[in-house]
């Protein structure tokens, strides 16, 4: 029994591709990845399937407009370049998408419209009209409103975590995680020469949320915890996640394909006999 056999055919699929897939180290934007994303997600749709893409990059996109070297601190500074950067992030979007004939939409959320009944079944209602019209709904945290305060909860710290809420609220059959990482490995790959790749996991262990420290990079703020934690909100919603790289989007009609790409987090009793690929 093999990987192909054990991918559910996914008809409502969330696709989140994290900062260091969209930018250049030097701060320029990925145009070539966004474009590709834009052509294979209109494909994805064309052909009958539902998708949602959660896209993180505000503030990296913010950076490079306003020829910003670094990050500043004060959090109403991060506030709107984080509002210039979503303004051509979705321009950007918008466009290639187009050329594709598809239309999106852009939706922006904090924890709080998440954690509120009736906002939520507003947004999902949302999400769920988006779908119906065969729109492409573009989901990011709304960076301008979303702070940490004593007295509520307004941000995700991370797309990752965002994009799992949205899976299951939405009740996706398969989140798609794209990093600058190829999958999942049994060791940290850049310090260990012997580190092997995972194929298929099928528990997130709290020993395995411990192993895998450490965070993103200047643009982003996600590492493999939250890429795993990403995954154990998804796979106890009874679905599915694959991490891989988002260097070639065209990756997720390999995935799509059932093709043994990145790591595939499933259940148990979806995997019962899976031989891992490495």
């Amino acid at each position: 029994m093999d990987q192909q056999r054990q991918l559910k055919d996914p008809q409502r699929i969330v696709v989140k591709i994290g900062t260091s897939s969209l930018i250049y180290p030097d701060g320029q934007l990925n145009l070539k990845t966004m474009d590709e994303l834009a052509f294979v997600l209109s494909a994805a749709c064309k052909h009958g399937r539902q998708v949602i893409l959660v896209s993180s990059g505000a503030i990296g996109v913010g950076l490079n407009q306003l020829h910003l070297n670094k990050r500043p601190t004060e959090m109403a500074a991060q506030q709107a370049i984080a509002a210039i950067g979503q303004n051509e992030l979705i321009s950007i979007f918008n466009q290639r998408f187009a050329s594709y004939g598809q239309q999106i939409g852009q939706v922006l959320l904090t924890h709080d419209v998440m954690d509120y009944p009736v906002s939520k079944q507003n947004v999902l209602n949302t999400f769920n009209k988006l779908m119906e019209m065969n729109a492409i709904p573009i989901v990011n945290e709304n960076d301008t409103v979303a702070v940490d305060e004593m007295d509520h909860r307004t941000t995700f710290g991370d797309n990752d975590e965002l994009s799992a809420l949205v899976a299951t609220s939405l009740n996706a059959d398969l989140l798609i995680v794209l990093s600058d990482i190829d999958c999942l490995y049994d060791a940290d790959p850049r310090t260990n020469a012997k580190a092997t790749p995972l194929s298929v996991v099928t528990s997130v262990t709290d020993e395995l949320l411990t192993e895998a420290g450490g965070s993103g990079t200047r643009f982003g703020t996600g590492g493999m915890v939250t890429k795993l934690k990403a995954a154990k909100r998804v796979m106890a919603a009874g679905s599915q996640m694959v991490l891989a790289n988002g260097a070639d989007p065209k990756i997720i009609f390999d995935i799509l394909a059932g093709k043994p790409v990145g790591t595939l987090f499933t259940a148990a009793t979806h995997a019962r006999g899976l031989k891992n690929h490495g």
